[in-house]
């Protein structure tokens, strides 16, 4: 079985891929659901898992409510993403922008102690900080 993730916490959304499940399994979106709510009554510091309702919507792989034994797709959406602004007062859509924009990106040179910033951006060779902060975020959690 493989398991693997797409996303950034403050992107459009993330992206779950599971592959390698037999057919015949049951599984709805309404289990994958209470799971999730689950996620958000845990112990945490950040004020975003009260925020967020969490909707997995399965893409593939399930047919009336059982596997098809092809690879399973959840989409997760981030409802913030399209309303929301980053700590530099900007839009996430502008912070997180897929295409080049327009204006400064604010990066993040900060790294913080006991996260993922320092081996990612010596990993990844990036100069941003937000790169790596964004794919080691909690809200990783719900794929």
């Amino acid at each position: 079985m493989r398991f693997l993730t797409a996303g950034e916490s403050h992107g459009p959304g993330l992206v779950a891929l599971l592959e390698g499940l037999p057919a015949g399994v049951a599984i709805s979106e309404a289990v994958i659901r209470a799971d999730l709510a689950r996620r958000q009554m845990g112990y945490g510091r950040g004020g975003r898992m009260q925020i967020e309702t969490d909707y997995a919507v399965l893409q593939s792989g399930v047919r009336h409510g059982y596997t098809t034994g092809a690879p399973i797709a959840m989409l997760i959406e981030n409802r913030d993403h399209s309303t929301g602004n980053g700590p530099d007062g900007k839009p996430w859509t502008h912070t997180m922008a897929k295409e080049p924009v327009e204006g400064e990106v604010t990066p993040i040179h900060r790294l913080r102690p006991g996260h993922a910033d320092t081996p990612g951006i010596s990993k990844y060779q990036q100069d941003d900080a937000r790169n790596i902060l964004e794919r080691s975020s909690a809200r990783e959690s719900t794929s």
